[in-house]
């Protein structure tokens, strides 16, 4: 086992792994709220975290020589940028004794940047416990039952001679990832020289699972990451207990000719995409599937594909499978209020219509009102009023509509809003200074809804929300399901998520009458206890009203649920019954 902190650790991995070491100790060490901020343009800030309600920025450095004073400049000045209370300067290689000098000089004036060389980083690390958090705070940490199940039955397969794979299917919000950690550090603890391989297909999944996985880690079990921004030695690998690197990086590598060293478990995430040529080719080199071999964990929240490849060959069958709606049903989720709404459809528009083949696309352009942003903003501000302690995400299709919308929400003053995205309608990245203060503000409570665009998805970290907005036409499952999953986490204190969805098309309302009937069919019959606190409900409304008359012809209209939620935008499948009976605007 290697330190995480050790001198190895620290000399075979770059700055980029320098910070993330801080980032991974200061939750042992009771800080909250962490953020590793570090990339170019974040305005001299690299971490940032909360304890005792004061807010932390830390410059980070590792670097040949001692920093000087012109750091201090650059830390204090992004302390006044992202309003924090306590800078501190971190550097592997110290501090030139002019800037102790100029750090005595601004503490005289009451300005006190804390130093942390490498010996009080390491001292800090004498606080914290060598055991993992999960063990150190049980409380925190406890596996829901169907989460300690799946471990068990992950252990036990492993275990198995016979068996070489594992699959795990769980819904966005039921913790696939927390499985995977909890059941590594149960196999550490039966095999203290456990190698484990974790694979990603994107970059930034890749950092998400290392920081998901150090809650499970004892202090003396290092992490290191390899992708295309970070190549540690090929050879040093082998020191390393978890490994947590990109797919093409890999396969790169395995196609040079470079040999990998040895694991025993490999875990793929977002294991729908296994069935690539780019992962066959690397399972291979790797040794899964052959006796011997390391034993595969495949991660997902649906076991299907858009082209329809299944995952057979790498796993006989879900080890564990659990969906949205028996997540939802069993009190594994917080429980749903959908509300959708039917204000903006053209009643008396919908009964011209002729004929009876329509697309997707001819529907939406007859049915649908676009412009009506006030009364979305409006039914925000009264879902605001229901609870105080709100905390939302709004999920818009374009930056001018995020900025619109969170100028309104501002303009009302029931809470404070901002837009964050990618990149802008003129091409334009959002910058890491701008991005990082909307999350901070986001996790501190300063900001009570964000307006997303492209982002919160996946592989972005943010707190617990109970309220869900949807003004985003999306026709993946996947992407609709992570999205809605941004609320569905268990929290203390949290009995309900709110859905509010304004989404102007078809095939959303083909996707929220499934979900209502799949919610009453798996609500409470004799002989069938049901543990939920609250009914979990998809209701159609109109302004604050139910919208029953709606939703009953809806259901009838659209007719083949399944098949209107698949259609695609010019495909002319959809058949309706005559449109006489359809409700008055």
């Amino acid at each position: 086992m290697t330190d995480f902190l050790g001198d190895f650790a620290m000399a075979a991995t770059g700055w980029q792994a320098y910070e993330r070491s801080l980032t991974r100790l200061l939750p042992l060490l009771g800080y909250q709220h962490v953020s590793l901020i570090g990339a170019s343009g974040d305005g001299g800030a690299d971490v940032l975290a909360t304890k005792n309600s004061r807010r932390w920025l830390f410059q980070v450095k590792r670097m040949s020589q001692p920093v000087g004073p012109e750091v201090i400049e650059r830390t204090l000045a992004a302390m006044r940028t992202y309003e924090a209370d306590i800078p501190v300067i971190v550097s592997r290689n110290g501090f030139t004794q002019s800037l102790h000098a100029q750090r005595r000089q601004l503490a005289a004036e009451g300005i006190n940047v804390q130093l942390w060389d490498q010996a009080a980083f390491r001292k800090q690390q004498a606080f914290a416990p060598l055991e993992a958090l999960v063990t150190e705070y049980p409380n925190r940490y406890q596996p829901r039952e169907y989460q300690s199940e799946a471990c068990a039955k992950i252990l036990a397969s492993w275990a198995n001679e016979s068996t070489q794979s594992s699959l795990v299917v769980l819904a966005t919000g039921l913790g696939k990832t927390f499985v995977a950690g909890e059941s590594v550090r149960r196999m550490s603890a039966l095999k203290p020289e456990l190698r484990v391989l974790v694979l990603a297909h994107t970059n930034d999944l890749v950092y998400q699972l290392e920081r998901a996985f150090w809650p499970f880690l004892r202090s003396n079990q290092a992490t290191v990451v390899v992708n295309g921004t970070e190549k540690p030695a090929w050879a040093d690998l082998s020191a390393f207990d978890i490994v947590f690197a990109s797919r093409d990086t890999l396969v790169n590598a395995t196609t040079a000719g470079i040999e990998l060293p040895p694991f025993d478990i490999v875990i793929v995430d977002e294991c729908h995409h296994l069935e690539s040529k780019t992962y066959d080719s690397l399972l291979e080199d790797l040794g899964v599937g052959v006796g011997g071999g390391p034993f595969l964990i495949g991660l997902t929240a649906t076991p299907w594909r858009p082209g329809g490849a299944r995952l057979e060959r790498w796993f006989d069958g879900p080890t564990v499978s659990i969906d949205l709606v028996k997540g939802l049903g069993s009190g594994f989720l917080a429980n749903v209020d959908y509300r959708m709404y039917t204000d903006n459809v053209d009643w008396d528009q919908l009964k011209q219509l002729k004929g009876d083949r329509f697309t997707p696309r001819a529907i939406n352009r007859t049915l649908f009102i676009d412009d009506w942003d006030d009364a979305v903003v409006s039914r925000i501000s009264e879902v605001w009023a229901e609870n105080p302690k709100t905390r939302g995400i709004v999920f818009c299709g374009t930056v001018s509509h995020a900025d619109r919308l969170s100028e309104r929400i501002n303009a009302l003053g029931f809470t404070s809003a901002a837009a964050i995205y990618s990149k802008g309608s003129s091409g334009v990245a959002m910058t890491p200074i701008n991005r990082n203060r909307v999350l901070w503000d986001f996790a501190d409570g300063k900001t009570g809804i964000l307006c997303a665009v492209d982002v919160l998805n996946e592989g972005v970290d943010v707190p617990d929300v109970n309220l869900v907005v949807f003004q985003r036409v999306t026709h993946s499952r996947r992407i609709f399901v992570q999205q809605l999953g941004r609320g569905l986490r268990l929290a203390p204190g949290k009995s309900k998520v709110i859905v509010l969805d304004f989404v102007s098309d078809v095939r959303r309302f083909a996707a929220g009458l499934d979900l209502q009937r799949s919610l009453d069919e798996w609500g409470p019959r004799p002989g069938n206890e049901v543990r939920v606190k609250l009914p979990n409900s998809v209701t159609f409304m109109r302004a604050t009203n139910k919208d029953d008359e709606a939703a009953a012809f809806l259901r009838e209209w659209l007719g083949d649920l399944e098949a209107v939620e698949a259609a695609g935008e010019d495909v002319s499948v959809l058949r309706y019954p005559p449109l006489n009976s359809a409700p008055l605007p």
